[in-house]
C-alpha cells in the first residue's frame, strides 16, 4: 500500500479501488451466473445481483439490446476496465501504464507474492 501511495495521490487510489471493486463484482456476477440463475437463493449470488443491479440499470441506455443477459455484466465491466486502463492514466498525464499498474491489482499481486514466496 505504501508503494501505491508514493506513486499516486490518495484520490487516485480511492477512485481506482472503487472502480476496480465494481468491475470485479460485475465479473463475479457473470461467473456465478454460469452455475446459478440470477434468482438463486445462494447468498453470494444474491449479493452479486443486489450489488450490481444499480450499475447495470445505469448502463442500460448504452447496452446493446442484442446482448444475451449473461454477457451484460461483462460488457459493463469492460467500461470500468477502459476507464481504469485508459481514461485514468490520460487524466493523470501518464503516457502509458503497463501490466499490473492498477493500484488495486498491484496490491493483491504483492500480497500473493508475499504469501507464496516464503
Amino acid at each position: 500500500m505504501q508503494d501505491a501511495l508514493a506513486a499516486h495521490p490518495v484520490w487516485v487510489i480511492v477512485v481506482d479501488y472503487v472502480l476496480g471493486a465494481i468491475m470485479w463484482t460485475l465479473i463475479g456476477r457473470a461467473a456465478m451466473n454460469i452455475f446459478l440463475p440470477e434468482d438463486s437463493s445462494f447468498f453470494f449470488m444474491r449479493f452479486f445481483v443486489r450489488a450490481t443491479e444499480p450499475v447495470l440499470r445505469l448502463f442500460r441506455p448504452v447496452t446493446p439490446g442484442f446482448l444475451i443477459d449473461f454477457l451484460v455484466p461483462i460488457y459493463v465491466a469492460w467500461f470500468f476496465f477502459m476507464i481504469r486502463f485508459y481514461l485514468m492514466p490520460w487524466l493523470l498525464g501518464y503516457s502509458v501504464m503497463g501490466m499490473l499498474s492498477f493500484p488495486l491489482e498491484s496490491e493483491i499481486a504483492a500480497l500473493l507474492y508475499q504469501a507464496f514466496n516464503r
